[in-house]
């Protein structure tokens, strides 16, 4: 691996994509600290759920799904992402967004693995897992999920380890005064990488295939996702239009979150000349491009229904458009979904700050709008319980709920940030190559 560094310039870019793995500054530990609480007050709960059921939350009889599914979409939603910035971009040949590949990736490795987590929490006793593995159905769209899931979990892990060979065999042969676990660990995970033609050769075929597997399998994930909603009778739910609503706006969640992403490893990390404003303004595009087509999906969604109103359907729509949940509602669809549309027209709004503050409005948005695909379905069934219990007609998660879902979300953003601590979180081959790109056509240009 040395041909490559042998420059001065090159030797630069590594040093700037490596101190965030050698160097760990105070607040990287001050939020490891928090996060650790944030996940131990979660795990107490989910004992305390363990103990004494799922009682403990507010789930019952009408709303038997709460915010644990809720946040199983989200995180769904998020880990699609690596196939929006890693693959359709890369297959695409837009070379400004090499930078972006590994955050999209480890984003969406920690959001899938947080997904499955919080399914088997859903469950209650988590033997009911391998239950459902060992006595599935294949005609449920359960099984399909768990199959899709995890074939997804292992393209994505695929498509954020092979690309990292050639950075791995760099730090295991580069890198000083990191501790000798991190070493051993480069050591084995780089896979005795020298870099030679025909190592590469396999690397970029290997690659290849896993970018374009993982687009039909990213499709599916979300689209199965979407059918388990659809084959459940619920008002909102009986439509198949659900499939596309679902994909188009798990990316434009996933570009969201990727601006954030982008934003905080840009500053924390002193990246600012490989992060740069072209990217956050090509983002900015991307965003205001997936927004479009999700917002064309909410009116295709909606206004059928709300032309007709016909019985329980009609009782959804009201409850929605103008009942108790109507703030939550147009919070979604203004706050969340036409506002940052708006804002990211305009060249202005798409610097970095503004990014970041549009990307917190479209995620708050997209989490509520899935706490509203979830809670008001269930609770207009089309054969309602007689003399039901007043409870059943009402939910409000228990501080249970509330901990392990910031815990999960806290798990993601752990995961993350401890990956970025032991991975360049910036290709370092992908860089020193693109700038002797740029360096070769100068000259070229020049001459």
């Amino acid at each position: 691996m040395e041909p490559i560094l042998k420059t001065k310039e090159n030797q630069q870019v590594l040093n700037d994509l490596t101190t965030p793995i050698v160097k760990s500054g105070r607040n990287f530990k001050l939020l490891m600290l928090v996060l650790s609480i944030v996940i131990a007050f979660g795990i107490f709960a989910y004992y305390r759920q363990l103990k004494h059921g799922l009682i403990v939350t507010a789930m019952r009889d009408y709303t038997s799904w709460g915010i644990y599914i809720s946040n199983f979409v989200f995180f769904v939603a998020v880990s699609l992402v690596g196939s929006l910035i890693s693959s359709i971009l890369k297959l695409a040949n837009a070379k400004w967004s090499y930078p972006l590949t590994r955050i999209a990736e480890m984003v969406a490795v920690a959001s899938i693995i947080c997904a499955s987590i919080i399914i088997i929490v859903d469950m209650g006793r988590p033997d009911r897992f391998f239950h459902v593995i060992t006595n599935g159905r294949i005609q449920s769209p359960i099984i399909w999920d768990v199959i899709v899931i995890i074939t997804y979990l292992v393209i994505s892990m695929l498509l954020l380890l092979l690309p990292l060979l050639p950075d791995l065999a760099i730090c295991r042969d580069q890198l000083n005064g990191i501790p000798q676990w991190k070493k051993r660990l480069y050591k084995v995970i780089s896979l005795n990488w020298k870099g030679s033609p025909i190592q590469q050769k396999r690397l970029n075929r290997a690659s290849s295939i896993l970018e374009i597997m993982v687009i039909p399998v990213a499709f599916a994930i979300h689209t199965i996702t979407s059918w388990l909603f659809a084959t459940t009778w619920r008002p909102g739910w009986d439509s198949t239009n659900l499939g596309p609503y679902f994909v188009s706006g798990a990316f434009m969640l996933g570009a969201a979150v990727i601006v954030i992403a982008m934003y905080f490893v840009r500053r924390n990390f002193n990246l600012q000349n490989y992060l740069t404003h072209e990217h956050f303004d090509k983002m900015g595009k991307i965003l205001v491009l997936l927004s479009l087509v999700y917002l064309y999906f909410n009116i295709n969604e909606y206004l059928g229904p709300a032309f007709k109103m016909v019985g329980v359907e009609g009782e959804h729509i009201t409850e929605l458009f103008s009942g108790k949940y109507s703030a939550m509602y147009w919070f979604v669809q203004i706050i969340g979904l036409i506002l940052p549309i708006i804002i990211l027209l305009f060249r202005r709004g798409r610097r970095p700050l503004i990014m970041l503050l549009v990307s917190f409005l479209v995620i708050l948005g997209a989490w509520l709008k899935r706490f509203l695909i979830v809670i008001p379905s269930l609770q207009h069934p089309y054969l309602p319980i007689q003399d039901v219990d007043e409870s059943y007609l009402h939910y409000y998660p228990t501080w249970e709920e509330w901990a392990i879902t910031f815990a999960t979300f806290a798990g993601v953003i752990l995961m993350v940030s401890l990956m970025m601590k032991i991975f360049p979180v910036i290709p370092i081959t992908e860089s020193i190559n693109n700038r002797s790109s740029k360096i070769a056509d100068n000259d070229t240009s020049k001459k």
